[in-house]
């Protein structure tokens, strides 16, 4: 134990995308529990918002920031915020974990691949691929050595999902970007990897499928549906000491449904 007295370690500051609710809110609370300061980013300010005061309520520090993952100014204005809150507005200051969790996926159409609406496909890969990598190139000058980036995908991309070509398609482009930044931010000892969820019950899981928590559970090894708690586990491992050598890695969270 410290001396009293004795300052610990100064709390690191966290970035999570798509944190106004759903499984990137159940992720921002995850981490504030643990003393780390969150940066609650999405284009939906009110949800971010909501977050913060569930945060603040359980004595965590956090602050919502509207952002569109899309357009580079605005995830650069992200980042210069986020990295200024790590120093209190002192000026720009360092992040320690980003988080990519940001994408389109409950309002999905479903359709079969050769009558996907073309802009559809668009609007899918420009948020939940193209968000991911500007996200991370925004936040690049601001991670240090130790520095950590998770990125989200899907354990649909190793099953595969009937008529959800492009959802499956941009998180399977998500492992594949994670492969590359593990490779090139590697030198400066920042570590990248990616989760792989199953299906888990969030808000938009449950507007999604019907009877949602029954949903694929005879087909795991355990026999539940998976909580978002269960997803954040895997999350502040990821961002945690533990995983210093782990990168460019994906973590399939699934209950075992995968390999039966």
């Amino acid at each position: 134990m410290p001396d009293a007295g004795t300052a610990g370690p100064s709390p690191r500051t966290v970035l999570i995308t798509g944190a106004a609710g759903g499984l990137g809110r159940a992720f921002a609370l995850g981490f504030a529990a643990q003393g780390d300061r969150v940066v609650v980013a999405d284009l939906n300010v009110d949800g971010c918002r909501e977050t913060v005061a569930l945060i603040e309520a359980a004595g965590g520090t956090a602050l919502a920031v509207g952002v569109n993952v899309t357009a580079l100014d605005s995830v650069q204005a992200m980042a210069l915020t986020a990295a200024s809150f790590s120093r209190e507005g002192a000026g720009p200051g360092t992040i320690d974990v980003v988080v990519n969790n940001a994408a389109i996926y409950a309002t999905i159409t479903r359709a079969p691949f050769d009558e996907i609406d073309v802009d559809e496909w668009d609007r899918v890969m420009a948020v939940n691929l193209k968000g991911p990598w500007l996200v991370t190139r925004a936040c690049s000058p601001y991670l240090q050595d130790g520095g950590k980036v998770i990125n989200l995908s899907s354990a649909t991309v190793m099953s595969g999902s009937a008529h959800w070509a492009h959802y499956v398609a941009s998180k399977g482009g998500v492992i594949a970007l994670t492969r590359v930044l593990a490779k090139e931010l590697g030198d400066r000892g920042i570590t990248v990897n990616a989760i792989a969820p199953g299906f888990t019950l969030t808000e938009a899981s449950y507007g999604l499928i019907e009877g949602a928590e029954q949903y694929g559970v005879d087909r795991g090894s355990l026999k539940r549906a998976s909580e978002p708690e269960d997803i954040v586990g895997a999350a502040l491992f990821l961002a945690g000491p533990g995983s210093n050598y782990i990168t460019g890695q994906t973590l399939v969270v699934d209950g075992g449904r995968q390999f039966l």
